[in-house]
């Protein structure tokens, strides 16, 4: 079965030309990532004047908060993280330990 997963974060303003260069060409371990955590089909929305990310994916696995809350061992993947986490503005209204906040999806059309 494939859930569609939605969530939103803010970026900082001065920070979005950067977040650009770096999500135009992932790391392969970091793509690697998301596929062995049953993740696919991942995209990232920038909307402008608010300073918003969206981001998007179809999970396929049966136990989403094990797969998402694996840790891992490798350097890079905390290094991507890192760097990209820097250029983040998280929501005010986030939940407790929230980063990106999840959204309801509200349609779907096939």
């Amino acid at each position: 079965m494939v859930q569609r997963m939605g969530r939103v974060i803010g970026i900082k303003p001065d920070e979005i030309a950067r977040n650009k260069v770096l999500h135009a060409n992932p790391w392969p371990e970091v793509v690697q990532d998301l596929k062995d955590r049953n993740i696919h089909n991942f995209s990232i929305f920038l909307r402008e004047p608010e300073n918003l990310l969206f981001s998007y994916w179809e999970y396929t696995g049966t136990d989403f908060a094990s797969d998402v809350n694996k840790t891992t061992d490798d350097a890079r993947i905390k290094e991507w993280l890192e760097l990209t986490g820097a250029l983040k503005d998280p929501l005010t209204s986030r939940g407790k330990d929230e980063w990106w906040s999840p959204m309801e999806e509200v349609f779907f059309a096939k």
